[in-house]
């Protein structure tokens, strides 16, 4: 993968650091939530589990989402499906994974968004009041601390790689383990019909694209 592994924040001393569950394309959605929230975007900052664009009607604005400065993501699996079959025949991944809006893009926004995809990477970290917070698209194998987790990613490895775009085992095993090393981490990927939390893991995919609401959580255990 030609991903960046981790990318750090520091502290927000300014404002307030919120993040978003799976956004799926549903970008009104998110103005709307935002909106009611008082976000204050010269202040306050604003993370995401991944998966941004299929099967929501803005899809083809994420690029534009990406561009601003208090907006940040990492991969998620359908990004990563997208950056690999950007070129090549799409039709299995448009009939399951809701990629229609792709060849509606016209080549040179195709471009934008692809280059703005790869860029994202796998995990980010933050620091808080509370301590440090991690962020990864799908999980974080059991038993493993944060900091073990983003050295296999550094090294590559296929198991920690496919953990964090598409692993549900946590969930649906129930795993209430903490992860290690950090205070908190926040996963989307698995729609719910609310947010759910295995011990310190919070899963914050409500299925916004399928009806549900855009789940969105202050990122420090003191703003809650």
């Amino acid at each position: 993968m030609t991903q960046r592994v981790v990318k750090r924040f520091r502290t927000n001393r300014r404002g307030s650091d919120y993040v978003v569950g799976d956004i799926h394309g549903e970008f009104a959605k998110l103005e709307t939530a935002l909106a009611k929230l008082a976000f204050d975007k010269r202040r306050d900052r604003l993370f995401s589990v991944g998966d941004l664009v299929d099967r929501g009607p803005q899809s083809a604005q994420v690029h534009n989402w990406l561009g601003r400065r208090w907006f940040h993501a990492v991969l998620g699996n359908h990004e990563q499906m997208l950056i690999r079959l950007a070129g090549k025949q799409l039709d299995d991944w448009l009939a399951t994974n809701g990629g229609e809006w792709w060849h509606g893009t016209d080549p040179t926004t195709q471009d934008e968004i692809i280059g703005a995809l790869s860029q994202l990477p796998l995990a980010i970290e933050v620091m808080t009041g509370s301590g440090k917070v991690g962020i990864v698209h799908a999980d974080v194998p059991s038993g493993l601390s944060w900091q073990d987790f983003l050295a296999s990613l550094r090294s590559g490895e296929d198991h920690a790689v496919e953990y964090a775009l598409w692993s549900r085992s946590r969930i649906h095993g129930a795993d209430d383990s903490p992860v290690r090393g950090v205070a908190k981490v926040f996963c989307g990927h698995t729609p719910l019909s609310k947010p759910a939390v295995l011990g310190n893991v919070h899963l914050i995919d409500t299925g916004a694209c399928f009806g549900g609401p855009l789940t969105i959580v202050p990122l420090d255990e003191n703003a809650d």
